[in-house]
């Protein structure tokens, strides 16, 4: 039998092997890796992004004062098995923090992502003043960037309200809270002082991890935020694999990974052939639908100086099938969570006489219901095509190709060219959005059909994945563009 102690004193040599096997994955030899560490501008760029992450990871664990953390410990493992916790799973997933544990970055960094959302939605035509911004190319992009900032601060405000009521208040019954509080200050005043303290902590918390993922776009390699969210996902792979296969009484393999046709929740053989055979094609078919391309091709005009003919070229304009990348599927599930905080207020300010409401939370709230997969695949659709209409735009590019004296075989410059080039992108974002929603409901349907808890479905066949493996591939890019620019193979080059 193995046993499996992650986080204690073999933490070293699982960390390696976890690195060793996915670099043998990847094809990356160790000469290719210190590759890396040989140009001293990448380097440092690479030591300031894991500086910066060790500190969002080192937060990770800074407890949030005034709370009963083994109350909350107790209270979280039950809600786990039931509805809320697929809930607080799901969130936590895409947020980069932990709602299931009172830390000092239990928002994560989701109200800097729906503050994104807002802004994005109101300055592509509805403020004209903002799509005035957003034109002006890198000067107004950083005054939006300015105004998403400071409308990340009432969001967490609103947000860490909610949460620290609930965690607070006492409980009693179906209208009080979790009853987290200390004794001796879960009344009174001590009670409203110490939850405003909590709720300035949790927003402060969130506004560091927006300044840590800036600080990385800026000193360091990658994207900022999406890495945050990446390192809190890899964070819970090991706590995943450990609750799928082993043992929490004896710490070993539990005794049904080795038998056939198991019953109910416990891991069997064939369960575990079929994650990984779906963890196997999830990993192949992102990598392929993230660097898939519909190229069209181009040709410039022929200039006759002198003797000499320039142009006449044939060239190609690669338009990516998953232009959106994967923030569709963040923009989708950060407004899925408010239809159930809307019916469950409306249940609960009704004290519980209008049924419909209840029922509608409810359905909200079931992640494997067909409601909630329904709608979560139209919102993907609608903000794939929304992401690309704001990234992409056909006219823009059509004008760019008329003032470079290039032209698409077959299509007058200007109108012509455009409107072909918008055919040709609604055809290609259905393909990507398909794509992106069935990555997106296979957590649910394996957490619904094997009986797989979703924290676990989720890390090992679908958005999960989607999401690491984007960034992963993002992250490789940038590091190929330093190492080519200085005559080095890329890290995907073959030897």
């Amino acid at each position: 039998m193995v046993t499996f102690s992650y986080g204690g004193e073999s933490w070293l040599g699982w960390t390696l092997t976890i690195f060793g096997a996915t670099a043998s994955i990847l094809g990356l030899v160790p000469d290719q890796l210190l590759t890396i560490f040989k140009i001293p501008e990448l380097r440092k760029k690479i030591f300031i992004t894991l500086i910066f992450l060790a500190v969002y990871r080192i937060g990770y664990y800074v407890p949030l004062p005034m709370i009963d953390q083994v109350k909350m410990a107790e209270k979280m493992a039950d809600a786990q098995r039931g509805a809320l916790g697929q809930v607080l799973g799901f969130v936590s997933l895409f947020s980069g923090g932990n709602l299931s544990n009172a830390c000092i970055f239990s928002l994560g960094i989701m109200p800097y992502i729906s503050a994104s959302i807002i802004v994005q939605l109101l300055s592509s035509g509805v403020v004209p003043s903002l799509e005035k911004l957003r034109k002006e190319g890198e000067s107004g992009r950083k005054k939006l960037n300015e105004i998403t900032r400071y409308l990340t601060v009432p969001i967490c405000i609103i947000q860490a309200v909610m949460v620290v009521q609930t965690v607070m208040k006492p409980d009693m019954g179906q209208d009080g809270g979790m009853g987290l509080a200390p004794a001796g200050y879960d009344s009174g005043f001590e009670l409203w002082w110490f939850g405003f303290t909590a709720v300035i902590t949790l927003t402060a918390g969130t506004v560091l991890l927006m300044w840590l993922g800036e600080q990385i776009d800026e000193y360091g390699i990658g994207n900022g935020i999406s890495l945050i969210i990446m390192a809190g996902i890899v964070a819970r792979i090991p706590d995943a694999t450990n609750s799928l296969l082993i043992d929490s009484t004896t710490g070993k393999l539990k005794e049904s990974v080795f038998t056939l046709g198991g019953s109910g929740a416990d891991i069997s053989f064939e369960k575990l052939i079929v994650l990984a055979f779906l963890f196997v094609t999830v990993v192949v078919g992102v990598i392929a639908m993230t660097k898939a391309q519909r190229r069209i091709p181009t040709q410039s005009a022929k200039h006759v100086r002198g003797r000499r003919v320039y142009g006449g070229t044939r060239q190609f304009l690669p338009m990516k099938v998953n232009a959106a990348g994967v923030m569709p599927v963040i923009f989708a599930s950060t407004l899925l969570i408010l239809p159930w905080f809307l019916f469950n207020a409306i249940y609960s300010l009704s004290d519980s006489s209008l049924g419909w409401a209840g029922t509608l939370s409810t359905m909200f709230q079931n992640h494997r219901g067909w409601l909630y997969n329904f709608m979560y695949v139209i919102m993907i659709y609608v903000f794939t095509y929304f992401w690309v209409a704001i990234t992409f735009n056909p006219k823009e590019i059509a004008d760019n190709l008329k003032d470079h004296g290039s032209f698409i075989p077959g299509y007058r410059p200007g109108k012509k060219t455009a409107d072909y080039l918008e055919r040709v992108l609604m055809r290609v974002t259905f393909v990507g959005a398909a794509f992106l929603a069935i990555i997106a409901i296979i957590p649910n349907v394996i957490s619904s059909e094997l009986e797989i808890p979703p924290q676990v479905a989720s890390f090992y066949g679908g958005t999960g994945l989607l999401i690491v493996i984007s960034v992963a591939l993002d992250l490789v890019q940038k590091i190929n563009s330093h190492l080519v620019m200085r005559n080095y193979p890329g890290l995907t080059d073959e030897t």
